[in-house]
């Protein structure tokens, strides 16, 4: 069975840094490009950040430059660093294979006051 067990959101102030930790299990970790989402309260879920097999990355606008997504493949762990948080950022976010989409986690919850 595939799993996806995010972990590392909480509480933080606006200007402030979480990273974000997704273990992943029972896929190639290695040969699959990854990603993570979030989903706002009375929103649609969205695209934040993307990582391929090269470690080529991709970002949603609101996030370049302030979010950094990378992988470990021995650990079959994929991280998002966001920095210079903002109220906008809260949301709960998820991390699942970029190109298939069935099995998402229960996700962690970030949430940034002003």
């Amino acid at each position: 069975q595939v799993h996806f067990v995010e972990s590392g959101g909480g509480l933080v102030q606006a200007g402030g840094s979480l990273r974000l930790s997704c273990a992943a299990s029972g896929i190639t970790f290695s040969a699959k490009a990854m990603a993570w989402y979030r989903q706002a309260p009375g929103k649609q879920r969205e695209l934040v950040a993307e990582i391929n097999i090269f470690s080529n990355t991709d970002y949603a606008d609101s996030v370049k430059g302030r979010f950094t997504i990378s992988r470990d493949n021995a650990k079959s762990t994929v991280y998002l660093q966001m920095n210079s948080l903002k109220p906008e950022d809260t949301a709960v976010y998820y991390c699942i294979t970029r190109y298939d989409l069935r099995w998402w986690g229960q996700g962690t919850q970030v949430t940034v006051s002003s």
